[in-house]
């Protein structure tokens, strides 16, 4: 640093004008910035962090993207959740939010405003555990940061930089102890007593935009995925040790940087070329949904259709409220039991009797189809015109201020 500095005053002091008259060569060039280029991209690198720390080609040495946001004082003990109200129609299990793994395999985030949605879920018994794909965008990512860490030892070696050599080493290195401290296996809870007999794990999820998923599933599915928290299992799993880990890894991040910073400006190009290039490529994968990264062939789902009166059968039915949503959800469903637990309708003396409505009119609902694709045939009723007469009743409305009063 202090050699450039002298160079450019040396120039200043010359007679050759224009903007860059500081940089009489390439080796002039200053590019103590590099080292700041390896520690951006924190957003990117942390969206799909689990999801990459489940693959075992997290041990690859390689270059990687801000790996100070891996180096964290404590890990995450369970899958982000999602929003969601998750009701058994028959079992009564309620939950005010949805499992990670439940969300990627039914890709609920497709639903629009009053969207109501059919679907049966059975399990594979052939298929592994649910994992992250062996191969993926994720992988590709990982081989790109291996590639170059190779090449740029190589170039460190040819161009006789100690700097760069250490510099690349370590940064690699790095994201070996990464990989140490934060690799876990998903365990998926299952029922003790697996030879009892258990209700249908039938359920709905009511998002907060008002749409509706009916999913048909056995009781044992709707525990592992729905109402069962899931469980991380750390390679490393005392968490003294893992601190260790994080210190040995800030310890490196540290030596690489500084290294970084005195290595041969050739070097330091080639470095900054290769970050450039990986956040790039990490924040394009991280554009891409998150069911991408993830192997659910371990659950089967079969779309089922759902036919209004004078309209055509469809797999996604749209609605313009939630009243009628609601309506069509329970017509599948054929129970009203679960709207009041999961609190999807107000407890009134209006809606009780809409309630009590709706539940006369879905022994009308038909089923056709087939097994593996079943057509739910939903009567001729007016659910939002039948609630505004209801409302409009000025007998109902004077029982619920006495109801109120007492």
């Amino acid at each position: 640093m202090l050699k450039t500095l002298l160079k450019r005053q040396q120039a200043g002091n010359g007679d050759a004008p224009g903007w860059f008259s500081t940089i009489q060569d390439f080796e002039e060039l200053d590019l103590d910035i590099v080292g700041i280029l390896a520690i951006l991209g924190e957003g990117s690198v942390l969206s799909n962090a689990q999801v990459s720390t489940l693959s075992n080609w997290i041990f690859l040495p390689r270059l990687l993207p801000a790996p100070h946001a891996m180096l964290r004082v404590s890990r995450p003990n369970r899958l982000e959740s999602v929003q969601g109200r998750v009701t058994g129609v028959v079992s009564g299990n309620d939950r005010d939010e949805l499992n990670h793994i439940g969300d990627i395999v039914l890709d609920t985030g497709s639903l629009k405003p009053f969207d109501v949605r059919v679907v049966e879920i059975v399990r594979h018994d052939e298929a592994p555990v649910v994992k992250t794909h062996n191969f993926s965008w994720l992988t590709v990512n990982i081989c790109l940061g291996c590639a170059f860490s190779i090449a740029l030892l190589v170039l460190s070696v040819i161009w006789e930089d100690g700097m760069g050599l250490i510099a690349t080493g370590t940064l690699s290195l790095l994201s070996t102890v990464i990989g140490v401290g934060n690799k876990w296996t998903l365990k998926l809870p299952t029922r003790r007593n697996p030879g009892g007999t258990a209700p249908r794990g039938d359920v709905v999820i009511r998002h907060p935009r008002g749409s509706f998923l009916i999913v048909k599933c056995e009781e044992d599915i709707a525990r592992e995925i729905f109402f069962a928290p899931e469980t991380i299992e750390y390679l490393v799993s005392d968490l003294k040790m893992y601190r260790l880990i994080s210190l040995v890894g800030s310890f490196l991040l540290m030596v690489g940087v500084i290294c970084l910073a005195n290595a041969k400006t050739k070097t330091q190009v080639s470095f900054a070329a290769a970050f450039l290039i990986l956040n790039a490529t990490y924040w394009l994968v991280a554009a891409l949904p998150s069911r991408k990264h993830w192997n659910t062939s371990a659950f089967k789902t079969r779309k089922h259709k759902i036919k209004l009166p004078e309209h055509a059968e469809k797999e996604i039915c749209s609605h313009t409220t939630f009243t009628q949503a609601l309506w069509t959800a329970i017509a599948v469903t054929k129970r009203t039991g679960w709207v009041q637990l999961g609190e999807a309708a107000p407890k009134t003396k209006v809606w009780d009797e809409w309630l009590r409505e709706a539940r006369e009119m879905v022994e009308n609902v038909k089923l056709g189809g087939t097994p593996k694709v079943m057509t739910y045939e939903i009567p001729k009723w007016d659910p939002q015109g039948r609630l505004n007469s209801l409302l409009s009743d000025k007998s109902l409305s004077e029982m619920e201020n006495m109801y109120d009063n007492a």
